[in-house]
Order: structure tokens, then sequence, then C-alpha cells
């Protein structure tokens, strides 16, 4: 059956290159010889918007979707969008979190307040809970815009896909003047 089959959500607001992140999950478990099928969804398609990306890899993966409920690994890039996609967690799911607030359009235009105490929240419904500082190591690796990749260097650590995939999916999907910052910023990640 699907027991084996990992099941990924990646989670945040648009322009944070959640995309990109996917892509190099998926291409990283293909690369090690796994059955990778992934969808995106988004909210607002603009810069702000919600957007979720789901990535399922296994010897046979039929659905791109990961079912309600059957999450096993949480990974958001914005603490508001993470802790409203905690549903799609399984119990005892883990959740790795860039530490940052964007505050959605509604919060910009004072309809409503960003949500105190996300983190612990997140923390007393997860055991499993990392918060990272994704862009105060991005920045450490010499550039902000890489916070995605300590974040996947981060969860790459829970997967049971070898370093050297993961090295060839950054090398084939990132631009050639981003991979070298880009491979400082996993590996900062990866060794959390």
């Amino acid at each position: 059956m699907s027991h084996d089959i990992k099941n990924i959500l990646l989670v945040g607001v648009g322009g944070q290159g959640i995309l990109l992140a996917s892509e190099i999950l998926s291409e990283a478990a293909m690369l090690a010889g796994f059955d990778v099928k992934k969808s995106e969804i988004h909210g607002m398609s603009q810069r702000g918007g919600s957007v979720v990306s789901h990535v399922r890899y296994g010897t046979e993966v039929f659905s791109p979707i990961v079912p309600e409920g059957e999450g096993d690994i949480l990974f958001g890039f914005e603490l508001m969008e993470t802790a409203r996609s905690l549903p799609l967690l399984k119990p005892g799911g883990t959740v790795v979190a860039n530490d940052l607030q964007i505050s959605p359009p509604s919060v910009l235009m004072g309809q409503e307040t960003y949500p105190a105490g996300l983190a612990n929240r997140i923390k007393g419904q997860f055991a499993d809970f990392l918060s990272v500082d994704g862009q105060h190591l991005a920045a450490e690796a010499g550039n902000v815009k890489a916070a995605n990749t300590v974040l996947l260097g981060v969860v790459s650590r829970r997967l049971n896909i070898p370093e050297e995939f993961w090295m060839k999916a950054l090398e084939k999907m990132v631009p050639r003047k981003a991979v070298d910052v880009n491979k400082k910023a996993f590996l900062m990640g990866r060794e959390l």
C-alpha cells in the first residue's frame, strides 16, 4: 500500500520561492529513484497571496494531492500560512517553519490583526516543531533570497534522500550564478 509515501507540504506567500523549493525537492527525490508527484495550489496569485505546494514521493504515487490529515512534513515559509495549514498534517507530523511574519493584505488594510503567539500555538499541537531564522542564515550564506534553500536543507535531514541528489537538484534548478550561495544556504540548514 501507500505506507511508503512521504507527504510534504510547502506553504507560504507568493514571491517566497516556494515553487522553486518544491521543484528542487521533487528533482532530488526523482534522482534518488522515487516516483514523484507534485501540485501547486495558489490562493490569490499576486505577490502576497497564499501558495501551497504538495510533493509526494515513494515507490509508486498516484495522486499529487496530500490528503487532509496525512501530511508527514509541513514546511512553512511564513508563520500564519504555516498555522493555517496544520490540519493537513497527520498527528505526530513534523513542522519546519521560517520564523517570518508577512502581513497579508487584510492585516495591512487594518481589517484584521496578525495573530500573536503563533509559534507557541504550533508547538502546542506538534512536538516536532522547528523554527528556523531562514532570512538570517540566508543572509549569512550570501543572499537573503536563499531562505527557501535554508529551509529545504533543514527538511532534507528528515527525508531519506542522500545529500548528493540534493546537490545535483540544486545545480539543475537554481540559476547558475546563484548555485554556490544556494548550496551554502542548503548546507547551513542541513547542519542545524
